[in-house]
């Protein structure tokens, strides 16, 4: 019931993902998803118990799913959402038949008895069908079919964006979450299924399937239930982490069991280094897993999806092409490691832990999982590896739409999410220039947020106040404008004149320059025309701090 108090998806492949290129027309249908309309409002999510019978056969599902929930105010129709071409097969409450009409891919159930405030209740929604197969996962979403190299049946799904319910029957909001979730799937023996959280039974039938039947006792967006079923094999490891024990499961296909056990050696150093930075790892109860998938990657909450075959870098064969790994920096740093683990898992603070209540906050993930990226640079080679990841990254921003989507209609921003926001965090832990408060600033993120639902504005005014920096500006500049903060500026007998401009009204971010030799000051430019003294030898000699995500130019002199 986490209410009020989060794929790879990068700006390389913007184009291709569904990202605003610009305006575009909502519909009816766009509106029931992403607002909390009536049928939603009355409601809270409590527990869900998904049952789902996977058929590899026909590419067919066939479950039911139990929502109970906690009544907030009177009503009587309720919102469920299930994807076409699924179809509802039935709806029950206390026994009694629900009826129902369908809009879409919104149903909207009438139930037969009084829903009286703050009593819990369940009603059950029965279906089936054949879910949307996913041509080009995990960036259009929903199941993906397919065969392992030794020709073994290997299924998952990946659908953050286009929504769980392209496979199952849920309140496909992101602004309300259970506070638990049983998840029991069964699948034809051989395979072996693996989900969120914790495996409390596995039952042998007698038609040659297995039901697995897994736990999680933490809250838990939806997009991140998964299936991830296959020929695997299984290793562990414990981390002694700032909350205790955490256990460590490895899931690759048994024929990668090898490799995978030098490949994901990198987890243990990633958990360490985000710890550090962003606190206690948020699901202690219900462990960290990391299983390989036929899909690129997800942050599926506890069950981390991983398809970088093995390498480090990003697997850049997953958008078309030949078979290749790059760094997404140019800079080298990103070949030192595994992108996959590292942005993934960076997800479970930053989109898992804390969650957007509308995905056009977005950013609020992906911003801050690309800004991950880079302490863990940093946290591997130093300082300055950690700056030349993001600084060197900074090739992948496109500017062509603002971060920050529509809110109300299922949509968010622009790729830049990624890259830009995560220059936006760097050029703004260099203002706050004290990086023991600015880690207090992204560990108490974690803290004060902890298994919450939020705002996009919530998290900024937290870190304007927790930094002591009003950073309201800076925020509405890099996430609602396409423009790059520009540094003018005159170098004249001495002087340094300088201003911005490309900039909103009242923009005033302070920044660093070369006034003399070997060190970098601090300027504070406004929109009106400012002066420092210039004591170097000559005007070439002048530079802006390249931590800070801005441009300058000459205006002569």
């Amino acid at each position: 019931m986490r209410r009020c108090a989060t794929v790879v998806i990068l700006a390389l492949v913007a184009s291709s993902t569904g990202h605003a290129q610009g305006a575009r027309a909502f519909t009816h249908a766009d509106t029931l998803r992403g607002s909390i309309g009536p049928a939603r409002a009355w409601w809270d999510v409590t527990f869900y118990d998904l049952h789902v019978r996977v058929n590899p056969a026909d590419s067919s599902i066939i479950g039911w799913n139990g929502i109970t929930y906690r009544v907030l105010s009177p009503g009587q129709e309720m919102q469920i959402d299930l994807q076409m071409p699924l179809e509802v097969d039935s709806m029950r409450q206390d026994g009694k038949a629900v009826t129902y009409r369908r809009d879409g891919n919104a149903f909207f159930a009438t139930l037969p008895t009084e829903q009286r405030n703050n009593t819990r209740r369940t009603v059950t929604v029965y279906y089936h069908g054949k879910p949307v197969a996913a041509r080009r996962a995990p960036w259009d979403g929903g199941y993906i079919w397919k065969h392992d190299s030794l020709g073994n049946t290997w299924v998952t799904t990946a659908n953050q964006g286009v929504g769980a319910s392209i496979w199952w029957p849920n309140k496909d909001t992101q602004a309300d979450e259970p506070d638990s979730q049983r998840i029991a799937i069964t699948m034809p023996d051989p395979m072996v299924n693996i989900s969120n959280g914790r495996l409390r039974k596995t039952t042998h039938n007698n038609d040659s399937t297995t039901t697995y039947e897994y736990f999680v006792a933490e809250p838990i967006n939806n997009y991140d239930i998964a299936v991830n079923a296959g020929t695997y094999a299984h290793f562990s490891d414990i981390f002694m982490g700032e909350a205790g024990k955490l256990t460590m499961d490895f899931w690759p296909l048994a024929y990668h069991l090898d490799t995978a056990k030098v490949q994901f050696q990198q987890a243990k150093p990633m958990m360490a280094c985000f710890e550090h930075w962003f606190g206690p790892y948020p699901w202690y109860t219900d462990g960290y897993k990391l299983i390989e998938t036929p899909h690129l990657g997800m942050e599926h909450q506890t069950a981390v999806a991983y398809g970088n075959h093995f390498k480090n870098g990003y697997f850049a064969g997953s958008l078309g092409g030949p078979e290749r790994w790059t760094d997404f920096s140019g800079m080298g740093e990103g070949y030192k490691w595994d992108f996959i683990i590292i942005h993934e898992s960076a997800h479970e603070w930053f989109g898992n832990n804390i969650t957007t209540q509308d995905i056009a906050d977005s950013w609020v993930h992906e911003s801050f999982a690309n800004y991950a990226e880079g302490l863990f640079s940093e946290c591997q080679d130093g300082k300055d590896a950690g700056a030349k990841y993001l600084i060197g990254s900074r090739r992948q921003i496109r500017n062509d739409a603002p971060i920050i989507g529509p809110y109300g209609v299922n949509q968010d921003g622009s790729g830049d999410m990624y890259y830009k926001g995560g220059s936006m965090l760097h050029t703004m832990r260099q203002i706050v220039d004290n990086d023991e408060k600015w880690r207090g600033v992204l560990r108490g993120l974690n803290k004060t947020f902890w298994h919450q639902t939020v705002t996009g504005r919530q998290v900024q005014e937290y870190m304007s106040k927790q930094s002591g920096i009003n950073f309201d500006k800076v925020f509405e500049q890099y996430l609602t404008t396409t423009r790059v903060p520009t540094l003018e500026y005159r170098i004249s007998q001495g002087t340094l004149s300088f201003r911005w401009i490309n900039v909103i009204p009242g923009f005033d971010m302070p920044v660093k320059v070369t006034l003399t030799p070997g060190v970098y000051s601090w300027i504070h430019p406004a929109e009106a025309w400012d002066t420092a003294d210039f004591k170097l030898a000559s005007p070439a000699e002048f530079k802006v701090d390249e931590n800070f995500y801005v441009k300058a130019v000459n205006a002569g002199g």
